[in-house]
């Protein structure tokens, strides 16, 4: 099940198609998770991996990530943020172990629902006996720090490889930002690059929101990339 299946359509969800590996600059120490997100999307890794980190730390991007690259080497992929179980069944989840690639965002959404829990222990359950199925689970924090009612869901999360992302030092975000720009075109000054890092919400998320705005108005007003020109744009 392709990511422009219609199944992935009916959700409410914006798959971006930027939000690849290539674009995705990993912090010191997360190296080793973006290798086996990789051998997962190919079928050579993992049953399952469960991953945490905060809100905007980059944990969406290497989901849409995973899914994307299966689709690139013709696997099936599903991807599903549960942030928006309210609106959704459970029943979406019936079958999914049939599939290459299952990725499961936000999961720590439906802690204290015991329906939506049993849906996903069940999950892992056929993910383990069906064994052609890799299940990428991510949260805002450990399994066991979720709030999870569920004991045995807790000990399913944790079977598969745990790993913590890890922040990113502010040359890092620097680094990431000045990629995303290049892979746009676009040249950002290092000056510029580190005035929106102290003057703009530090997570790579709202940057890149803040650097895909300047690269619109760069060509509208036909300007480069400079600090009066940032503080016009971004009104500071």
């Amino acid at each position: 099940m392709p990511l422009n299946s219609p199944l992935q359509l009916s959700l409410p969800v914006h798959l971006p198609d930027d939000e690849t590996f290539n674009s995705y600059y990993p912090a010191a120490g997360n190296d080793e998770l973006i290798q086996k997100l990789r051998a997962n999307a190919e079928g050579q890794g993992e049953a399952a991996i469960y991953l945490w980190g905060p809100v905007k730390s980059g944990r969406t991007h290497l989901m849409h990530a995973a899914c994307a690259h299966a689709n690139e080497v013709e696997r099936r992929s599903f991807y599903i943020p549960l942030g928006i179980h309210a609106s959704i069944s459970t029943a979406l989840l019936e079958g999914l172990e049939q599939l290459d690639l299952v990725c499961i965002d936000d999961v720590d959404a439906i802690a204290g629902h015991p329906v939506w829990e049993e849906a996903i222990f069940d999950l892992y359950n056929r993910v383990a006996e069906h064994k052609n199925c890799a299940l990428v689970v991510s949260g805002s924090s450990s399994p066991a720090d979720a709030g999870f009612l569920l004991p045995d869901l807790v000990s399913r999360m944790q079977w598969g490889l745990n790993y913590q992302l890890q922040p990113m030092a502010d040359d890092e975000k620097l680094a990431a930002l000045q990629r995303r720009a290049a892979m746009r075109g676009l040249q950002l000054p290092e000056d510029v690059g580190r005035f929106l890092l102290n003057r703009m919400a530090r997570d790579l998320r709202t940057l890149f929101d803040v650097l895909d705005k300047l690269d619109k108005a760069s060509l509208v007003h036909q300007r480069k990339l400079t600090i009066p020109f940032a503080k016009e744009m971004l009104h500071l």
